[in-house]
């Protein structure tokens, strides 16, 4: 019978993240393991009610031809083994149990996917009544494989080819993964080559004719996924795995994807969840959606953002019991059907931020809805180690957004309103770098789509070369930069928070307000003192535009130590806020005209054809 998922537990490297693999409460000492099997002490029990090795019955009932999976467990020693599942409100069930006992048995438990559509999960639990080893665990069934065939896996790095190197050991080190993969594909558009680094070499061996290291310019995320996308479609591979360079995998979670795929009616777009590489316990994106009104990514509910499975197990979190949708996944790990990427094309040339985003809502739009599946999941370093809305990055989160928002909004919505007010959170910030990338990253989008190809890799050159006009984006040594001359301000709130923004004003009137009281501080010419020395020294974390607006000057330290120096500019801020109430007035103006124009432009900018010509332009 086809196999959907296997019990695993974590190698070394996660074995910081042992909570997501078991439940061991009331055992005293961490327990023994292999990869695939653990022992369970005298009068102990182990519940695998965890996120790796829980069935989502939910997920394969709605989206897939799987109506009933058979679980088969085999030991040695004796207990008890337990089926469990859960209702969409997290209700537990025990189903039954069977006994075990000797050097070797084998349970079998077969369970109907019929009452899962709106949620629920399956499980075991296993019961020493004398030493037990659970050796294995597998679910599996006998529902015919709708969309054969193997998988390709690809990533694309820039100048982190260690992390390129251990993916690739990863990779290599899990024997099950490599037979089911057609090819792998590493994109390199750095100077710090993945061949060059330590350790290349043997894992290449291993690897053989599976490896193939393509040297490109930097063309950003979309050019590397691009090109891994292009270099697909000259193989017999079904689907292509995407995952980022700076991960840890979980290889089991690859082939839970493409096993999920394989018993999907229609092709499907699967994506894996994001975990924190530094809180390894830390789920840090799970379903995302697009909020059509403002137009911008997120979690469906930002109550459920940074669910951390060290503090509350699943069989206690009732939310994650339900199936949850998804309109996108990031390509932090995300499986594309080939079939999609022939009917729909390769990402748009955006360079970086919002290029999965657009490509799984044209995919949806086409007919193929991406899932994000429990269980397929890896660790990255997250966005709130840096708030990068503020580099270079924020041309591209300015311009990609307005150019994703045309292509799939019939009319802007609250898109330019909430568009003009990130301009002002950046100025409020003393963030007038920020703020002159937000107004290049508009004005690309009223010129039209001519230049994406074009500019994809000589943008962000130009955007670093005017970074040293603006003091605010230079990291300074402590010694360097003055103390503040008001002190150092303290905000015990702003101790980790689930969206990491601290003690923001809450409900719009205090929002307004707030933003009120610091549009009026910017009559007030800027204190002498405050251009030569910072008034209020804030952490990175504190420095919000909501503080950072009643204040001339600010003395920002990071975590790494590094400080940085934003200074109040009456004239500058007077000229950008003047730029983006005009931009943003021609974007309402001009949607119309503008959407023609994107979606018009949208077949040749995504073809094969052009991105070759990129790629070897």
């Amino acid at each position: 019978m086809p196999l959907l998922q296997s019990l695993v537990l974590p190698t070394a490297e996660h074995e910081a993240a042992l909570a997501l693999y078991l439940d061991a409460e009331g055992t005293a000492a961490p327990l023994q393991h292999t990869r695939t099997g653990v022992g369970v002490p005298t009068g102990r029990s182990v519940s695998f009610a965890t996120y790796f090795n829980a069935f989502p019955a939910s997920y394969w009932q709605h989206w897939t031809n799987v109506r009933q999976v058979t679980l088969t467990v085999a030991t040695s020693g004796s207990g008890e083994i337990a089926l469990w599942t859960s209702d969409a409100a997290g209700k537990a069930t025990r189903r039954e149990s069977r006994a075990v006992a000797g050097d070797l048995d084998t349970v079998v438990f077969s369970l109907v996917l019929d009452r899962f559509d709106a949620g629920g999960w399956a499980w075991f639990e296993a019961s020493a009544s004398s030493a037990l080893t659970i050796a294995s665990a597998e679910w599996s069934t006998d529902a015919e494989v709708l969309q054969p065939g193997r998988l390709a896996l690809g990533t694309t790095t820039m100048n982190k080819p260690d992390y390129a190197v251990a993916t690739l050991r990863t990779i290599a080190d899990d024997p099950v993964l490599v037979s089911e993969l057609e090819r792998v594909f590493v994109v390199d558009q750095g100077t710090r080559l993945v061949q060059e680094e330590p350790g290349y070499l043997e894992v290449a061996a291993r690897l053989g004719d599976l490896l193939t290291v393509i040297r490109q310019p930097n063309l950003g995320g979309s050019g590397g996924y691009a090109r891994v996308m292009a270099e697909t479609l000259g193989t017999d591979a079904a689907a292509v795995m995407l995952v980022d360079d700076d991960v840890q995998v979980e290889t089991e979670g690859i082939l839970r994807a493409l096993r999920f795929f394989r018993h999907c009616p229609e092709p499907r777009l699967v994506g894996g969840h994001m975990f924190d590489l530094n809180h390894p316990t830390v789920l840090h994106a799970f379903a995302e959606t697009v909020r059509d009104d403002i137009f911008f990514w997120g979690p469906a509910d930002v109550e459920h953002e940074r669910h951390d499975f060290g503090m509350a197990t699943l069989k206690d979190t009732p939310w994650l019991h339900q199936r949850a949708e998804a309109r996108y996944n990031g390509w932090w790990m995300c499986l594309i059907p080939t079939r999609v990427i022939r009917e729909i094309g390769l990402p748009l040339p955006l360079f970086i931020k919002w290029d999965d985003v657009e490509y799984a809502l044209r995919a949806g739009e086409a007919g193929f809805a991406t899932v994000s599946l429990p269980g397929s999941g890896l660790w990255h370093l997250t966005w709130l180690e840096k708030d990068d809305t503020l580099d270079w990055q924020a041309f591209f989160h300015a311009r990609n957004r307005a150019v994703t928002a045309l292509l799939h909004l019939e009319t802007p919505h609250r898109f330019p309103v909430a568009s003009r007010r990130q301009d002002l959170r950046s100025l409020l910030s003393m963030q007038y770098y920020a703020a002159e990338l937000r107004r290049q990253g508009l004005a690309a989008v009223l010129a039209g789509p001519d230049s994406l190809h074009r500019a994809l890799g000589t943008t962000l050159p130009a955007l670093r070369g005017i970074q040293p006009q603006y003091r605010e984006m230079t990291a300074f040594s402590a010694a360097d930069v003055p103390e503040a001359y008001q002190g150092r301000a303290e905000y015990p709130g702003d101790a980790l928070t689930k969206t990491g923004i601290g003690l923001a004003p809450q409900g719009p009137l205090r929002v307004a307000l707030t933003a009120w009281l610091a549009l009026r501080h910017l009559i007030v010419p800027v204190k002498a003192q405050a251009a030569v020395r910072p008034q209020r020294e804030l952490t990175r974390r504190a420095a919000q535009w909501w503080r950072l607006g009643a204040l001339d000057s600010a003395r920002i330290v990071g975590a790494d130590g590094t400080v940085n120096w934003n200074t109040r500019d009456r004239a500058r801020f007077r000229r950008y806020l003047r730029d983006s109430i005009r931009q943003h007035r021609a974007l309402q103006r001009d949607w119309p005209r503008l959407r023609e124009q994107y979606r018009r432009a949208l077949p040749e900018l995504t073809s094969l054809e052009t991105w070759q010509r990129t790629f070897h332009g």
